[in-house]
Formats: C-alpha cells, structure tokens, sequence
C-alpha cells in the first residue's frame, strides 16, 4: 500500500471512530453523516488504489461501533419510552445477527436479523425536529419499525449481502430499471406531500436538530454522582446489558484485529470481567472523589487507568509464560473506555426521565 493510500485509510477510519461522536450532540446530522461514510468508504479506498483484504468484518465493526454509540444517544436523548423499547430490542436483534455472521460467515444472517435500529433511530430524530415523540404511541412505533423492517432493510438487506448485487451494474444492464425508481420517488413525494403531510398534527415547537437539554436534577456531575450512589450497584441489569453490548463488539473487532489469538468466549469473558471492573471503578469515583463535568477529561482519566490495567496484566501474564497482545489490548482498553464513560453519562439520565429505578427499585449496594 503507497503511502498516499495509507494516509486515506487512516483519515477514513479516522473519520469513522470520530463522526459517531457527535450523535449525542447533533443526533440526526451525525448519524446520517456516519451512514453516508459506511456508504463510500470502501469507494474511497478503490479510488486509491486500495482494496483492504477483509472488508466485509472491518465494515461490520465499523457498523456496530457507531450503532452502539446511537444506542447509548437513546438512553440520552429519547423522552418516549415506548420507542426505546422498540430501539433496545431493534439494537440487540441486528447485533446478535452481526456476531452470528462473524462466527458463522453465513450471510442470510445479514438478512434475518436486518439493521432496522438505524432507520428507526432516524425516523425517530425526523419526528423529533418538529414534534414531540412522547406523544406517539406504543402501537405507533411499532408500526413504524415494521415498515421499515419489511419495505426497506428486508430489500435493501438482500440486495446487498446475499444478492451481493452492484446497483451500478444493475442499472447498466437493465436500463428500464432507473426510470422505476425515479417514478416511485416521485410517488413517494407526492404521497408524502399530498396525503401524509396535511395529516399531521401541528408542530409542537420549531426545528430542533441539536439534542434536547437533559432534565434539570441530572444534568450536573454532582447530580449524576448522587443518583448512581443511590441507585446503581456492580451487579445488576444495567452492568449486564454493558457487559453484553461492549463483550461482544469487542468479539467482532477480535475477527478484524490482527495478533488477536484468543477464541470468542475467552475475549468475551476476558471483556466482560473488565467492564465489571471499569463498574466497580464507576461506583467508588461517585461514591467517594466525584466525578468531573468535562466528558473528555473523565475519558482520558479512564483511559489512562485502564491502560494501566492491560500493561500491569501484559506483564504478569507475560511472566508467567503466557502471551498477550499488547496492541490489541490496549485498542480494547480505549474501546472500552469511551463505551463506559458514555453509558455513565447516558444511562443515569434515561433511569430517571423513564422512571424505572422508581419502579423496580435497586438494592443497595453492599
């Protein structure tokens, strides 16, 4: 690879790990943003001559990295609970059809458990600009995921990963195929212009792109220490459901990532044991020093203490004759780093907007 190529490959993963970044705070534009980048990359790379060998798992972290970051933005931003259910089920759905493919390499999996939660959270951020989302209904959002499981990624689904089917050849080798689609644009607009748009209800307030403030008792680092000193413990759902989504996003990184040469379970439980750690290390920050309002700064801190872990586990494992990738330790360490800090950040302020500490409240923790 010329140096040139090298340069674009870095710069375009670069941009993959850092526009996902920016969801929390502009959520629509940025995961559109994100989506646009999974689009071409592959293109841009060819451009430059470069056509990286395993694409398609590199791709799929990829996918997961900057879909778990729009999960955790829900646990956020999101004031409807009933399209958060819809979310978190869409989002643990499409990943464990993810893992299965990586594991499996059988690709009707890409198409059995479609990424509907991508669209979905993107129809709930349209809704948003305008109108409130917490009065849609249950039965409401789930329509919605519906049609967008069956009419869009179902087809979008097949054509990409088991038709594995160019839409450029397409159009070159049947050429009445692009004025179908232009007509059903056009349908599509006129019908959204002349049926849908007159029967919406007025706009609850002007365009809102940027996420909304969060609620007043959790949005200070003072507050949110207070609420996970009360109500949060290492063993719990919430440290499950981290261990799950972090545990197996770094199993799909562990397909891609060269000198991983753990099996799937090891670096599961090896991730997981470290999450429970990084929970631990949450809880005894709230409890006893507080923690910082910079997002950026309590990152670094913990990526600095979490680098610290690896090195002193390289070391001792080291010692002993065994045999750990530091490099890919330390790509983890940093994953699991950033994951943390957001969900710390995130999940206090969901608990409280939906009210589920009050309604299945925790023991306290020991």
């Amino acid at each position: 690879m010329s140096a040139e190529a090298t340069l674009v490959f870095l710069a375009v993963v670069g941009a993959r790990f850092v526009v996902p970044l920016l969801i929390p705070r502009w959520p629509l534009p940025a995961i559109v943003a994100a989506l646009i980048l999974d689009g071409i990359d592959q293109t841009i790379f060819q451009w430059f001559g470069y056509d990286p060998p395993g694409y398609q798992g590199y791709d799929k972290a990829m996918d997961m990295f900057y879909l778990s970051v729009a999960y955790l933005t829900v646990l956020r931003n999101w004031t409807s609970y009933p399209a958060f259910q819809v979310a978190r089920f869409l989002f643990f759905y499409r990943f464990a059809g993810v893992v299965l493919f990586e594991l499996l390499d059988w690709r009707p999996l890409l198409l059995i458990f479609p990424n509907t939660f991508e669209y979905f959270f993107i129809a709930y951020e349209i809704v948003r600009l305008r109108w409130n989302p917490a009065t849609v209904s249950y039965r409401r959002w789930v329509i919605t995921a519906a049609c967008i499981w069956i009419f869009v990624k179902l087809p979008q689904e097949w054509w990409i990963h088991v038709a594995q089917l160019d839409f450029t050849d397409t159009l070159r080798d049947y050429p009445w195929l692009g004025p179908v689609l232009a007509v059903l644009i056009i349908a599509a607009a006129l019908w959204v212009w002349l049926w849908l748009w007159p029967r919406l209800p007025a706009p609850a307030w002007s365009w809102r792109v940027a996420a909304d403030p969060l609620p007043e008792e959790m949005d200070t680092a003072a507050e949110r220490d207070q609420w996970v000193s009360s109500h949060w413990r290492v063993w719990s759902s919430s440290t499950l459901e981290m261990v799950v989504l972090i545990g197996l996003l770094c199993v799909i990184y562990g397909e891609v990532l060269p000198g991983v040469r753990s099996s799937e379970l090891e670096l599961f439980i090896g991730i997981g044991a470290f999450v429970v750690v990084n929970v631990a290390l949450s809880l005894a920050v709230a409890r006893r020093a507080g923690s910082v309002e910079s997002a950026a700064a309590s990152f670094a801190a913990r990526a600095v203490v979490n680098a610290g872990l690896v090195v002193g586990a390289s070391w001792l494992i080291n010692k002993v004759g065994g045999d750990l990738n530091l490099g890919a330790a330390l790509f983890f360490s940093l994953l699991i780093s950033l994951l943390v800090t957001l969900d710390d950040r995130f999940r206090p302020v969901s608990q409280v907007r939906f009210g589920e500490a009050k309604a299945s409240p925790l023991p306290a923790r020991r």
